[in-house]
């Protein structure tokens, strides 16, 4: 018997698919791991604005928390019940803010003196010429 027949006889057939694509999966993983160690730390950083450094710090920490849940799931272990439920909870609230302020960052800012220039030119403003003939019902011409 070959290797591959003696692992189809571990597991029921119908999962099969769920794994060669789990495995494909990790491999991907893999190799963003091996992508993303393969630059130091400082050098990462050095190249990133401080917003840029905390998504990354974020979801570092969350990839690396997200495949502890799994590796307790593997083991058997209901990670709902694990305290790595509350720190995946706690850094989603600390990218929400991550994301807020960048969202801010992006919102356009107001220029308070264009603003007021408009609002100024906007607004009728009588003069002694218009308010004569405001005041002074218009009058239609006579039909012949």
């Amino acid at each position: 018997m070959s290797d591959d027949d003696n692992n189809m006889e571990e597991y029921p057939t119908e999962i099969h698919d769920y794994l060669t694509t789990f495995e494909k999966s990790l491999g991907s993983v893999d190799e963003m791991l091996k992508t993303m160690m393969s630059v130091s730390r400082s050098e990462l950083l050095q190249k990133l604005d401080p917003l840029e450094q905390a998504k990354l710090d974020l979801v570092s920490v969350y990839t690396l928390n997200s495949m502890f849940w799994v590796y307790l799931a593997t083991q058997g272990i209901n990670p709902k019940e694990h305290p790595v439920k509350q720190e995946l909870e706690r850094i989603r609230t600390y990218m929400n803010k991550v994301k807020e302020i960048a969202d801010k960052k992006k919102a356009s800012k107001l220029d308070k003196g264009a603003a007021s220039r408009f609002v100024k030119n906007a607004l009728w403003e009588p003069n002694a010429e218009n308010e004569h003939t405001s005041k002074t019902p218009a009058k239609g011409k006579k039909r012949q």
